[in-house]
């Protein structure tokens, strides 16, 4: 089975920019998208062309604003919508997948914002978030994936010290739910197989950062140990654009 993860940053915008070419060169049997900014009849219009693929959408209660998408081409047993309670519901941040020896958690973790506003928010949206996967662990391994809105590591991010504690993504608080995903039993596949790769999944428009190569690891693929054995590879894809994150892949052998 093949993932792929990608943070779209807009559906409807990014359906015009190689979108479908770039999913179909991929491959992939389950396809993970974030940030959506679309309704889930909007989302279902847009992929409609993927007719070989089951489309199952998730959107917050503000209308162009957050939400996920997960394109199946085996269905699965369920998908269930992440906790409509506070501070995980209202925003459709996260979906989950039952594929019967593993749950596969779409998640599109919020941002911190601009003068790290929502910090506090998303402290307790870590806390939250690490809660509803520990209770999905209990039935069964997990397979996470998707924007997590952190460099985990200064490998993570070019400018490690100039960003560290000042800008979203990148402060205390964010880097220890991240070691907390860890500590819980969860592995950073990628950075597993590939310990002292610089590498990045997320460049700002401004600067010309992406053809500088200035940028951020903020997209992950998360698994639970036992699951570890079955990855045949783990990569991410740099030369695909069309958004501001590029997608990444996992795929998994029986």
């Amino acid at each position: 089975m093949k993932l792929v993860s990608w943070n779209v940053n807009g559906l409807r915008a990014i359906a015009g920019k190689n979108f479908e070419e770039a999913l179909r060169a991929l491959n992939p049997d389950v396809i993970c998208l974030q940030e959506t900014k679309a309704d889930p009849g909007i989302v279902s219009e847009i992929c409609s062309n993927f007719s070989d693929y089951t489309v199952f959408a998730h959107a917050g209660e503000k209308k162009g604003y957050s939400g996920t998408a997960i394109l199946c081409r085996t269905k699965p047993l369920s998908v269930e919508n992440g906790p409509d309670s506070d501070p995980l519901g209202g925003e459709g941040r996260i979906q989950c997948a039952d594929f019967g020896a593993f749950y596969l958690v779409n998640v599109y973790v919020p941002n911190s914002g601009q003068g790290l506003k929502r910090l506090d928010y998303r402290k307790q949206w870590d806390r939250a978030f690490q809660g509803y996967l520990s209770a999905l662990h209990k039935k069964k391994p997990l397979v996470v994936c998707g924007d997590l809105n952190v460099a985990h590591r200064p490998i993570d991010l070019k400018n490690d010290k100039a960003n560290y504690n000042k800008t979203a993504g990148y402060t205390q608080v964010e880097i220890d739910g991240m070691d907390n995903l860890l500590q819980s039993g969860l592995l950073d596949i990628y950075r597993v197989r590939n310990p002292e790769q610089e590498i990045f999944t997320y460049w700002s428009y401004r600067f010309q950062a992406r053809q500088r190569n200035i940028g951020w690891r903020i997209d992950y693929f998360l698994l639970s140990p036992e699951l570890e054995a079955t990855v045949a590879r783990a990569e991410i894809h740099t030369a695909i654009t069309g958004s501001d994150h590029c997608p990444i892949s996992l795929q998994l052998q029986a």
